[in-house]
């Protein structure tokens, strides 16, 4: 049996008792270190076993259900196997694999060493910018945090920048990627990558013009795309691709595309309903009347 893929069932089934646990006391802290903490020891197993190995424990999790109701012989379009099987982490159990995640172990198994550097590039800097905006919003700029607060920022957004330049570059190969989806895929990454950028480059720009409160705003958007580039998109794809596995690409597409703009949106949401809790609406208002 795949350890390393039950373990993450089991600690998905933790993490979704942690949301329901925080929605009936309306704390999500311990949801939002949780998913902080599985997210960072997703990213670390590519570094202690190797992108193929990670991604093949990865590809296993997608597994199970892309299997449900799966004949042995389907011609599914979204479905394909791996030569002599070896993207799988359940033996001869699923022989059968998302065909996005058979092509994703295929490019880091059998692809160029500087394919590899840039995906280790982005995992890491993309994991120091996630954790540090978290701890930005928790530890707000006021007083004598301001000093490390400005500093915690600068690193995060250049470890951003350095994220997103890897990512860019990898994005730039996928046009000839058909299980993707070519060259849709590669301008989604693009997207996804300008809905992340560009929450952060407004949040810079507010705080540069003094407007804290805009920085703010722009900061939990931020932050809200980060969880969509990662989280939703992960979530989105575990539900979507065994419903459209018979339409070729239709479900890393979708994920592609629209889990950044559904994590700024997640963002909005949850600043605002922070604010009523808090009453920081109606003080923020207050001098307007």
């Amino acid at each position: 049996m795949p350890i390393g893929v039950i373990s993450v069932y089991g600690a998905l089934v933790v993490w979704v008792g942690l949301l329901v646990y925080g929605t009936r006391r309306s704390s999500y802290q311990p949801f939002l270190y949780f998913g902080l903490g599985l997210m960072l020891f997703l990213n670390v197993g590519y570094f202690i076993t190797g992108a193929p190995n990670a991604i093949a424990n990865f590809i296993g999790i997608y597994d199970v259900l892309i299997n449900l109701g799966l004949s042995s012989a389907s011609d599914a379009a979204a479905i394909t196997t791996c030569p002599n099987n070896e993207c799988t982490v359940w033996g001869d159990r699923y022989t059968q694999h998302p065909a996005w995640g058979a092509a994703f172990h295929d490019r880091f198994a059998n692809g160029p060493e500087f394919r590899s550097t840039l995906l280790y590039g982005h995992i890491l800097f993309n994991s120091i910018a996630f954790v540090l905006v978290h701890i930005q919003l928790l530890r707000p700029g006021f007083a004598e945090h301001k000093r490390t607060h400005r500093l915690l920022g600068r690193v995060s957004f250049v470890a951003l920048t350095l994220s997103l330049i890897c990512a860019i570059w990898l994005a730039s190969q996928h046009a000839s990627v058909v299980e993707y989806g070519g060259v849709f895929a590669e301008y989604g990454f693009y997207s996804m990558a300008a809905f992340v950028y560009g929450c952060a480059i407004m949040g810079i720009a507010a705080i540069r013009s003094g407007d804290t409160e805009k920085h703010r705003v722009w900061m939990f958007r931020f932050a809200g795309s980060m969880w969509g580039a990662f989280w939703i998109f992960r979530v989105m794809l575990f539900v979507i691709d065994p419903l459209l596995r018979e339409f070729e690409a239709a479900a890393i597409l979708t994920c592609i595309w629209g889990s950044a703009p559904l994590g700024i949106l997640l963002g909005e949401l949850v600043r605002r309903r922070l604010d009523r809790t808090s009453g920081r609406e109606n003080a923020i208002a207050a001098p307007a009347e």
